[in-house]
């Protein structure tokens, strides 16, 4: 299998993104071109609390709300804090031209947007551990990054596409 020449394009903004600015950021740079995937970091919205006196409690946080992506709905599992998109490596320097014009749009806060790798790129032990222990039946090539070696992905990765 040959190698995909792809960068990682970080939006790191200043505050926590709400869901409506998450939709229709997100939604904006899904237009673009060359988008091989989206990474949505953040602090965790459990849905029920984990531990304590209030053990087993449904949380009603106001930022876990499904948004809407290409007709697709998408439950917020986290506050979005940062994006990383990995984008084909010709198409980067137009990307990040129409990225910096959308985030001046859309966001009243200051972000910073860099280039670089952020994600995993080879498998980890961890992942061939997800394998073993029937986690995962095999991990799929382009997840690899995107899912807490803890996780499902099922549970946390969403295709949305053309």
């Amino acid at each position: 299998m040959e190698p995909i020449k792809a960068v990682d394009i970080k939006i790191f903004p200043y505050r926590r993104l709400k869901p409506a600015t998450t939709e229709r950021i997100l939604n904006e740079i899904m237009k673009l071109e060359g988008i091989l995937r989206v990474l949505l970091n953040g602090e965790s919205l459990p849905q029920i609390v984990g531990y304590g006196p209030a053990k087993g409690t449904r949380v009603n946080h106001e930022d876990r709300k499904v948004i809407q992506l290409k007709d697709h709905d998408l439950e917020l599992s986290v506050t979005v804090g940062d994006i990383i998109i990995t984008v084909l490596h010709e198409k980067q320097e137009v990307f990040l031209k129409k990225l910096e014009d959308i985030l001046g749009n859309n966001l009243s806060c200051n972000f910073e947007v860099s280039a670089g790798i952020f994600t995993k790129t080879n498998i980890t032990v961890s992942d061939y551990l997800k394998i073993d222990r029937g986690i995962e039946q095999e991990i799929e090539p382009t997840y690899i990054g995107l899912v807490d070696p803890g996780s499902k992905s099922e549970d946390t990765v969403r295709l949305i596409g053309d």
